[in-house]
């Protein structure tokens, strides 16, 4: 007896399910907050491995995702590309929530007087997804979609100290501890036990360590669980208008708008896809 042929609705859905897979993988990676092998992505989205290499290959080839090696050149494993965060950001600066969230940044800024951002954990650096500048004439200019240093920044520092240890020790294990001031900690040993003091504060600080004359604060923005950082929200100002001391004062009106900013990052990066790539598996 011959086997039904599939409808064409079932086909379709399974066509659009495969389809989906390129988005399962970049979710998968984005949750994961570190690279994955191939056996790893496999077996969290079903797909067979060889399947997976093929469209590992297509999204390397386009900059969406890349292999990372090691100090000794050996692959450590599958991360977010260049392309990749290119299109979150883009992605945010044209929805509903980049609107509303330049709406917070700028109230903030009415209320601080000084520049504030919106700040996300990039792989090894720092990536400035919103941004809203003080009117004074004397500030610092940096565009949404710039990167800056882990170990020099407030946003960076701040993302170091929230990690677990394990998580932390290799991400550090990765940085060139570059020196962009006299202030910039250089040696592992003081920044690991700044790292240490700024998780018990909740905080992270530049005091002058990315550039001379700048100061920052940054807290977190929390998932609603509490658990995760998703983000940081950063204030910084120039040493002639006011000191780090001035900056940590506003941390409380911070956490209120970190606080404000947490459902619409919660709903922005909310995974939609995967289940339905699962389905079509």
């Amino acid at each position: 007896m011959q086997a039904p042929r599939p409808s064409p609705r079932n086909e379709t859905l399974a066509d659009d399910s495969r389809s989906l897979r390129a988005l399962a993988v970049l979710e998968q990676l984005a949750a994961a907050g570190q690279p994955s092998s191939l056996s790893q992505l496999s077996l969290r989205l079903h797909i067979p491995k060889a399947t997976l290499m093929r469209l590992i290959e297509s999204l390397e080839a386009q900059g969406y995702v890349t292999h990372l090696p090691d100090s000794r050149g050996a692959d450590r494993g599958i991360a977010l590309g260049p392309k990749a965060a290119q299109l979150a950001l883009t992605t945010l600066a044209n929805n509903t929530f980049g609107r509303a969230c330049r709406s917070l940044l700028r109230s903030l800024v009415d209320a601080l007087g000084e520049t504030c951002n919106l700040t996300a954990l990039d792989r090894d650096t720092v990536l400035y997804l919103e941004r809203v500048e003080t009117t004074e004439p004397l500030r610092l200019h940096l565009q949404p979609g710039t990167r800056v240093p882990l170990h020099c920044t407030a946003s960076g520092k701040l993302f170091l100290s929230q990690m677990p240890a394990v998580e932390r020790r290799q991400v550090l294990a990765r940085l060139t501890l570059e020196r962009k001031t006299q202030s910039t900690l250089t040696e592992m040993n003081l920044l690991e036990a700044e790292l240490d003091r700024l998780s018990v504060r909740g905080v992270g600080i530049d005091n002058e360590e990315l550039v001379r004359g700048m100061v920052a604060v940054a807290v977190p923005v929390r998932d609603t669980s509490g658990t995760h950082v998703l983000a940081a929200l950063a204030i910084h100002a120039p040493t002639a208008r006011a000191s780090l001391g001035d900056l940590l004062k506003t941390v409380p009106r911070l956490k209120e708008a970190a606080q404000q900013l947490t459902p619409l990052l919660s709903v922005s990066m909310m995974p939609t896809t995967t289940e339905a790539a699962h389905h079509g598996r």
